[in-house]
Protein backbone atom coordinates (compact mmCIF):
# COMPACT_ATOMS: atom_id res chain seq x y z
CA UNK A 1 0.00 0.00 0.00
CA UNK A 2 1.38 3.57 -0.89
CA UNK A 3 1.03 6.26 1.61
CA UNK A 4 -1.46 8.09 -0.23
CA UNK A 5 -3.41 5.04 0.40
CA UNK A 6 -2.54 4.21 3.80
CA UNK A 7 -3.42 7.88 5.01
CA UNK A 8 -6.91 8.20 3.50
CA UNK A 9 -7.38 4.34 4.91
CA UNK A 10 -6.04 5.59 8.23
CA UNK A 11 -8.53 8.62 8.51
CA UNK A 12 -11.48 6.15 7.70
CA UNK A 13 -10.29 3.64 10.24
CA UNK A 14 -10.39 6.45 12.86
CA UNK A 15 -13.54 7.43 11.94
CA UNK A 16 -14.80 4.21 11.81
CA UNK A 17 -13.63 3.15 15.61
CA UNK A 18 -14.17 6.66 17.11
CA UNK A 19 -14.81 7.50 19.63
CA UNK A 20 -11.92 4.38 20.58
CA UNK A 21 -9.12 5.42 20.69
CA UNK A 22 -5.97 3.14 18.37
CA UNK A 23 -2.71 3.33 19.46
CA UNK A 24 -0.07 3.70 17.20
CA UNK A 25 1.74 -0.05 17.54
CA UNK A 26 -2.40 -1.19 16.55
CA UNK A 27 -2.47 0.97 13.36
CA UNK A 28 1.51 -0.01 12.67
CA UNK A 29 0.68 -3.50 12.68
CA UNK A 30 -1.92 -3.22 10.42
CA UNK A 31 -0.07 -1.48 7.80
CA UNK A 32 2.84 -3.00 8.17
CA UNK A 33 4.89 -0.09 8.33
CA UNK A 34 7.14 1.17 11.63
CA UNK A 35 5.38 3.31 14.54
CA UNK A 36 7.49 5.81 13.64
CA UNK A 37 5.83 6.13 10.06
CA UNK A 38 2.44 5.80 11.90
CA UNK A 39 3.54 8.50 14.03
CA UNK A 40 4.72 10.86 10.72
CA UNK A 41 1.71 9.82 8.97
CA UNK A 42 -0.96 10.91 11.52
CA UNK A 43 1.37 14.38 11.98
CA UNK A 44 0.78 15.35 8.17
CA UNK A 45 -2.68 14.42 8.69
CA UNK A 46 -3.29 16.47 11.77
CA UNK A 47 -1.08 19.60 9.50
CA UNK A 48 -3.80 18.60 6.33
CA UNK A 49 -6.47 19.75 9.29
CA UNK A 50 -8.22 16.26 10.06
CA UNK A 51 -8.88 16.48 13.46
CA UNK A 52 -7.25 13.83 15.28
CA UNK A 53 -6.40 13.65 18.90
CA UNK A 54 -3.45 12.20 20.66
CA UNK A 55 -3.76 10.69 24.19
CA UNK A 56 0.42 9.49 25.30
CA UNK A 57 0.69 7.13 28.14
CA UNK A 58 -0.90 3.62 28.41
CA UNK A 59 -3.84 3.29 27.03
CA UNK A 60 -3.41 6.08 25.21
CA UNK A 61 -3.59 6.30 21.28
CA UNK A 62 -5.04 8.23 18.26
CA UNK A 63 -8.81 9.05 17.85
CA UNK A 64 -10.95 11.21 15.15
CA UNK A 65 -13.33 14.18 15.52
CA UNK A 66 -16.51 12.77 13.58
CA UNK A 67 -18.48 15.76 13.85
CA UNK A 68 -15.90 17.72 12.30
CA UNK A 69 -14.71 15.25 9.46
CA UNK A 70 -16.37 14.55 6.06
CA UNK A 71 -17.18 11.21 4.91
CA UNK A 72 -16.39 9.79 1.85
CA UNK A 73 -17.31 12.44 -0.60
CA UNK A 74 -18.96 11.62 -4.31
CA UNK A 75 -16.25 14.38 -6.02
CA UNK A 76 -15.46 13.19 -9.41
CA UNK A 77 -11.58 13.23 -9.98
CA UNK A 78 -12.70 16.87 -12.78
CA UNK A 79 -14.65 18.36 -9.87
CA UNK A 80 -12.21 18.38 -7.43
CA UNK A 81 -9.83 19.87 -10.45
CA UNK A 82 -12.07 22.41 -10.71
CA UNK A 83 -12.80 23.42 -7.34
CA UNK A 84 -8.32 23.04 -7.55
CA UNK A 85 -8.22 25.72 -9.92
CA UNK A 86 -10.37 28.14 -8.37
CA UNK A 87 -8.75 27.87 -4.98
CA UNK A 88 -5.40 28.47 -6.70
CA UNK A 89 -6.55 32.31 -7.62
CA UNK A 90 -7.11 32.53 -4.07
CA UNK A 91 -3.47 33.71 -3.46
CA UNK A 92 -3.23 37.05 -2.05
CA UNK A 93 -7.19 36.95 -1.06
CA UNK A 94 -8.80 36.55 2.92
CA UNK A 95 -8.73 32.66 4.07
CA UNK A 96 -6.24 31.84 1.36
CA UNK A 97 -4.65 29.50 3.78
CA UNK A 98 -8.00 27.94 4.66
CA UNK A 99 -8.82 27.01 0.98
CA UNK A 100 -5.58 25.38 0.95
CA UNK A 101 -6.38 22.97 4.03
CA UNK A 102 -9.93 22.72 2.48
CA UNK A 103 -8.86 21.32 -0.89
CA UNK A 104 -6.57 19.12 1.01
CA UNK A 105 -9.70 17.16 3.39
CA UNK A 106 -11.63 17.81 -0.08
CA UNK A 107 -8.94 15.28 -1.38
CA UNK A 108 -8.29 12.75 1.79
CA UNK A 109 -12.00 12.33 1.88
CA UNK A 110 -12.68 11.30 -1.52
CA UNK A 111 -11.86 7.15 -1.99
CA UNK A 112 -8.49 6.27 -3.21
CA UNK A 113 -8.96 5.53 -6.87
CA UNK A 114 -10.66 9.09 -7.04
CA UNK A 115 -8.19 11.28 -5.11
CA UNK A 116 -5.37 9.06 -7.33
CA UNK A 117 -7.04 9.97 -10.62
CA UNK A 118 -8.03 13.77 -9.47
CA UNK A 119 -4.05 14.43 -8.67
CA UNK A 120 -3.28 12.46 -11.97
CA UNK A 121 -5.73 14.91 -14.13
CA UNK A 122 -4.43 17.88 -11.90
CA UNK A 123 -0.81 16.96 -12.64
CA UNK A 124 -1.89 18.04 -16.39
CA UNK A 125 -3.18 21.54 -15.65
CA UNK A 126 -0.33 24.56 -16.11
CA UNK A 127 -0.95 28.32 -15.51
CA UNK A 128 1.62 30.98 -17.33
CA UNK A 129 3.04 34.01 -15.52
CA UNK A 130 6.45 36.27 -16.39
CA UNK A 131 9.22 34.87 -14.79
CA UNK A 132 9.84 36.31 -11.45
CA UNK A 133 6.59 37.27 -11.14
CA UNK A 134 5.35 36.30 -7.15
CA UNK A 135 2.66 35.30 -5.77
CA UNK A 136 0.28 38.02 -4.38
CA UNK A 137 1.26 38.95 -0.57
CA UNK A 138 -1.17 37.10 1.37
CA UNK A 139 -3.56 38.90 3.45
CA UNK A 140 -2.30 38.42 6.92
CA UNK A 141 -4.10 36.19 9.51
CA UNK A 142 -4.69 39.06 11.90
CA UNK A 143 -7.01 40.98 9.77
CA UNK A 144 -8.88 37.41 8.88
CA UNK A 145 -9.79 36.86 12.31
CA UNK A 146 -10.58 40.99 13.17
CA UNK A 147 -13.16 40.23 10.67
CA UNK A 148 -14.79 36.77 11.91
CA UNK A 149 -14.02 37.62 15.01
CA UNK A 150 -15.50 41.87 14.93
CA UNK A 151 -12.25 42.64 16.84
CA UNK A 152 -11.28 46.15 17.09
CA UNK A 153 -7.66 46.16 14.97
CA UNK A 154 -4.61 48.27 15.14
CA UNK A 155 -3.25 49.02 11.60
CA UNK A 156 0.03 50.50 10.83
CA UNK A 157 -0.37 51.17 7.30
CA UNK A 158 0.81 53.00 4.30
CA UNK A 159 -1.22 55.25 1.79
CA UNK A 160 -0.68 55.87 -1.90
CA UNK A 161 1.76 58.75 -1.07
CA UNK A 162 3.78 56.52 0.63
CA UNK A 163 2.57 57.96 4.53
CA UNK A 164 2.76 55.70 6.91
CA UNK A 165 -0.39 56.02 10.43
CA UNK A 166 -1.10 53.47 13.03
CA UNK A 167 -4.85 53.71 13.58
CA UNK A 168 -7.22 51.53 15.59
CA UNK A 169 -10.33 50.45 12.92
CA UNK A 170 -13.54 48.63 13.11
CA UNK A 171 -13.88 45.91 10.78
CA UNK A 172 -17.01 45.38 8.65
CA UNK A 173 -16.17 43.71 5.64
CA UNK A 174 -13.66 42.35 2.66
CA UNK A 175 -13.99 43.46 -0.30
CA UNK A 176 -12.22 42.56 -3.67
CA UNK A 177 -11.67 44.32 -7.44
CA UNK A 178 -9.63 43.62 -10.43
CA UNK A 179 -6.91 45.80 -8.38
CA UNK A 180 -7.21 43.78 -5.20
CA UNK A 181 -8.46 42.93 -1.80
CA UNK A 182 -9.66 45.75 0.70
CA UNK A 183 -10.78 45.59 3.84
CA UNK A 184 -13.72 48.26 4.76
CA UNK A 185 -13.75 49.29 8.19
CA UNK A 186 -14.84 52.44 10.55
CA UNK A 187 -11.77 54.11 10.75
CA UNK A 188 -11.41 55.48 14.73
CA UNK A 189 -8.58 58.10 13.70
CA UNK A 190 -10.78 59.75 11.02
CA UNK A 191 -14.09 59.38 12.52
CA UNK A 192 -15.29 57.47 9.52
CA UNK A 193 -15.45 54.56 7.30
CA UNK A 194 -12.75 53.93 5.46
CA UNK A 195 -11.24 51.45 3.25
CA UNK A 196 -7.43 49.83 3.11
CA UNK A 197 -6.10 48.02 0.50
CA UNK A 198 -4.51 45.01 1.80
CA UNK A 199 -1.03 44.72 0.51
CA UNK A 200 -0.07 48.46 1.54
CA UNK A 201 -1.06 47.08 5.78
CA UNK A 202 2.58 46.83 7.11
CA UNK A 203 1.19 45.38 10.65
CA UNK A 204 -1.70 45.20 12.64
CA UNK A 205 -2.35 43.76 16.05
CA UNK A 206 -5.60 42.08 17.44
CA UNK A 207 -6.87 43.93 20.30
CA UNK A 208 -9.49 42.54 23.03
CA UNK A 209 -12.17 45.18 22.41
CA UNK A 210 -15.16 44.09 20.41
CA UNK A 211 -15.78 45.87 17.59
CA UNK A 212 -19.92 47.19 17.12
CA UNK A 213 -22.13 45.80 14.68
CA UNK A 214 -22.12 47.95 11.46
CA UNK A 215 -24.28 47.73 8.77
CA UNK A 216 -21.86 46.10 5.55
CA UNK A 217 -24.45 47.70 3.16
CA UNK A 218 -23.79 51.41 4.82
CA UNK A 219 -19.86 51.16 4.27
CA UNK A 220 -20.55 50.70 0.54
CA UNK A 221 -22.55 53.71 -0.09
CA UNK A 222 -20.08 55.75 -1.77
CA UNK A 223 -19.48 53.42 -4.45
CA UNK A 224 -18.77 54.72 -8.20
CA UNK A 225 -22.34 54.57 -10.38
CA UNK A 226 -21.20 52.05 -12.67
CA UNK A 227 -20.48 49.19 -9.91
CA UNK A 228 -22.69 46.93 -7.79
CA UNK A 229 -21.50 45.13 -4.67
CA UNK A 230 -22.24 41.45 -5.07
CA UNK A 231 -21.98 39.21 -1.35
CA UNK A 232 -20.24 35.88 -1.56
CA UNK A 233 -22.56 33.23 -2.15
CA UNK A 234 -22.33 28.91 -1.92
CA UNK A 235 -24.48 28.23 -4.40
Amino acid sequence: MNRTDRLYAMVEELRACAPRRLAARELAARYEVSVRTIERDISALQQAGVPIFADVGRGGGYTLDKSRTLPPLNFTPAEAVAVAITLSRAGGSPYSRAARTALHKIVAAMSADDGASARELAARIRFLAPAGNDDPASVPAVLEEAVLARRVVRLTYVDRAGTETERDVEPVTFTASGKGWYLTAWCRMRGGCRVFRTDRVRRAALLEETAPDRSSEAMHSDIPADYVVRPLEFV
